[in-house]
C-alpha cells in the first residue's frame, strides 16, 4: 500500500479544505490518499479507518461531493487499481458485474446488450461519455439517490449484491440494500464486491425509460424500468421499478398486479399505467411538480408497456456504442506511487510534485503548466476539462491526480503534431467553430477521441461524443459541421496512405 500526505498548512497561509488565501491555488479537499494493492488490503484499511475515510474509484460522485463540502474527509482510499474487481461476465442465468465495472463496461458487453437491455439503456443515460468511462455501477448504487439511473433497472431485474469485508462476503437482494434517501445497508468496513444481474429469459422483455430536462447530463425527473414475462400471450410476471418518485427506488406493486394473468393489450396497458399513480406520493422540486410527475408517470409506464407489447424494447440501441475509449493503456515502468506523480504527458515524462491532494485538472494546470484544459464547473458538467487518460476521454476535474501516476496523458497541448494541427483543430478554424474558446479544448479532445474510435461517425455519434461538452456561446452547428468534415478528411488521408 502506498500513500501521500498533504500539508495542512504552509508558509503562504494555505488551510485544509479551503483555497489558499490570495494565491488562487486549488483547494485541499483531502490530506491523505491511500492506494491499496489488493482487495484484502483495501478491506483491512476500511476496518481500521471506518468513518474517517472515504472510498474513491471513478470519483464522479465522491469528488463532486467533496467540492460541495458534502461528507468531507481527510483520507481517501483509492481502489481504482484493484483490477480483479473490474469485469463483466455471464454465469448461467446471471450477469456478474465486478465492483469496479463502469457504465462503459456494460455498454461494451455483448451479454449485457443481448440479455440486460434495461441496464444498458440506463447506462446510456448516465452523464456523458467522459463520465461513463470512469463511473462505476457500484458507485451509482452506493450514492443511493433515487434519481440514479442504473438503480432502477437493477431493481426491476432483481439484482443481488455481494458485499465484502475482512470477515467474508454477505449477499443481499438489491431491494434490501437501500434503507432511505441516500442511505444503504453497506457497513463502513465493506465494499460492493459484485453485482449480480438476473439476465432476461427468452420469455421476458424489458426496457428502461427516463424523463429528463435535456438529452444528456440530466438528472431524472422520473424514470421507469419494466420487466414482463409473457406466456401464451398472458402476463405471468411483471416487475416495474420507479425512480425519482420516493426517497428510494420503489416497485409499482399496483401496476404489476393490474397486469398479472391478462394479455398485454391496450385496455390492460392503460389500466396498469393508471394504477401506477397510486403506488407513489411524489414531491414538488425544482425539476418538476408532484402533479407533473403523476401525469408523466402514467404516460411513461404506458409508453413502456406499449413498446414491450410491440416487441420494440431495443428501439434506439445503437449497433456500436460511443465509448470515447480506444483502450490504448501504456503504463510507465516507474515505482509505485508515493509522493510525486510521474506520467507521460503529451509524449514527455513529467513529474508533478506536491499534487497528491489535487484533482488531475489542477495538477496539470498548476504543476505541469498546461493551462489549455479549463475549469468551467469543477463538477463534470461542462466538459471543458476533458483530457485523455490511458486512451479514455475523462473529465479531469473529477480525477484524483494520483490516479494518473504511471499513466499516459494527452491534453489539448498535445493534440497537434508539431506545427501541424490535428484535422479537427484545422476544421474548427475553417468552419468558424471557435467562438470565445473557453469550451473548445474539451470539445476538441472529445471529438478527436471519437475520430480515433470510429472511422466514419454518423451525426448522432458526433452529437453523443460532445454531449458532455457545453458551449455557452451556442455554436453547436458549426462545431458539428467541423467534426463531420474532419472525419471525412481523416478518412481521405487513410485511403491515400493505404494506396501508397
Amino acid at each position: 500500500m502506498f500513500f501521500v500526505q498533504a500539508s495542512q498548512s504552509s508558509p503562504d497561509g494555505a488551510c485544509a479544505h479551503g483555497f489558499h488565501e490570495g494565491t488562487g491555488k486549488s483547494p485541499i479537499m483531502w490530506q491523505r490518499l491511500l492506494q491499496p494493492a489488493t482487495v484484502p488490503e483495501a478491506l483491512r484499511l476500511l476496518r481500521e479507518l471506518g468513518p474517517a475515510a472515504r472510498v474513491v474509484a471513478g470519483g464522479t460522485d465522491v469528488l463532486v461531493e467533496l467540492q460541495r463540502g458534502i461528507k468531507p474527509t481527510s483520507t481517501l482510499i483509492d481502489i481504482s487499481a484493484l483490477r480483479e474487481l473490474r469485469y463483466v461476465h455471464s454465469q448461467d442465468d446471471w450477469i456478474a458485474l465486478g465492483g469496479l465495472a463502469t457504465h462503459n463496461d456494460v455498454l461494451a458487453s455483448r451479454d449485457c446488450n443481448a440479455r440486460a437491455i434495461p441496464l444498458v439503456q440506463a447506462c446510456m443515460e448516465v452523464g456523458a461519455p467522459q463520465i461513463r468511462t470512469r463511473a462505476t455501477i457500484a458507485g451509482n448504487l452506493v450514492t443511493a439517490s433515487p434519481a440514479n439511473d442504473t438503480i432502477v433497472p437493477l431493481v426491476a431485474m432483481g439484482a443481488q449484491l455481494v458485499l465484502a469485508s475482512i470477515d467474508g462476503d454477505r449477499r443481499m437482494g438489491i431491494a434490501d440494500f437501500f434503507t432511505g434517501l441516500r442511505k444503504t445497508a453497506l457497513r463502513e468496513d465493506e465494499l460492493v464486491r459484485e453485482i449480480r444481474v438476473r439476465a432476461l429469459a427468452e420469455d421476458e422483455r424489458g426496457l428502461f425509460l427516463k424523463l429528463g430536462l435535456r438529452r444528456a447530463q440530466a438528472i431524472s425527473v422520473i424514470s421507469v424500468a419494466i420487466v414482463v414475462k409473457i406466456d401464451d400471450g398472458v402476463v405471468r410476471e411483471a416487475r416495474i421499478a420507479l425512480g425519482c418518485l420516493a426517497p428510494t427506488v420503489v416497485r409499482a406493486s399496483g401496476a404489476e398486479a393490474a397486469l398479472l394473468g391478462k394479455p398485454l393489450d391496450a385496455r390492460n396497458i392503460a389500466a396498469a399505467a393508471e394504477a401506477a399513480r397510486a403506488d407513489v406520493a411524489p414531491i414538488d422540486d425544482v425539476r418538476g411538480s408532484a402533479a407533473y410527475r403523476f401525469t408523466a408517470l402514467a404516460a411513461l409506464v404506458h409508453r413502456g408497456l406499449q413498446r414491450i407489447a410491440d416487441d420494440r424494447c431495443a428501439e434506439g440501441l445503437p449497433e456500436k456504442h460511443v465509448l470515447l475509449d480506444t483502450g490504448d493503456e501504456t503504463r510507465l515502468d516507474v515505482p509505485a506511487f508515493r509522493e510525486s506523480i510521474v506520467a507521460i504527458v503529451n509524449g514527455n515524462r513529467v513529474e508533478m510534485r506536491e499534487a497528491a491532494h489535487k484533482t488531475l485538472l489542477d495538477a496539470l494546470r498548476e504543476n505541469a503548466g498546461l493551462t489549455g484544459s479549463k475549469e468551467g464547473c469543477a463538477e463534470g458538467e461542462c466538459g471543458a476539462c476533458t483530457v485523455w487518460l490511458d486512451g479514455k476521454a475523462v473529465m479531469s476535474c473529477l480525477v484524483p491526480a494520483p490516479q494518473a501516476h504511471a499513466c499516459n496523458l494527452v491534453t489539448i497541448e498535445g493534440l497537434a503534431r508539431g506545427e501541424r494541427l490535428h484535422p479537427l483543430q484545422q476544421a474548427y478554424i475553417d468552419f468558424g467553430a471557435v467562438q470565445c474558446g473557453f469550451c473548445i479544448p474539451g470539445m476538441l479532445m472529445a471529438g478527436a477521441k471519437l475520430l480515433q474510435e470510429l472511422e466514419a461517425p454518423a451525426l448522432a455519434e458526433h452529437q453523443c461524443a460532445i454531449s458532455g461538452n457545453i458551449c455557452r456561446c451556442t455554436g453547436y452547428r458549426k462545431i458539428l459541421d467541423a467534426m463531420t468534415h474532419a472525419a471525412g478528411a481523416i478518412a481521405s488521408e487513410r485511403v491515400v496512405a493505404t494506396s501508397t
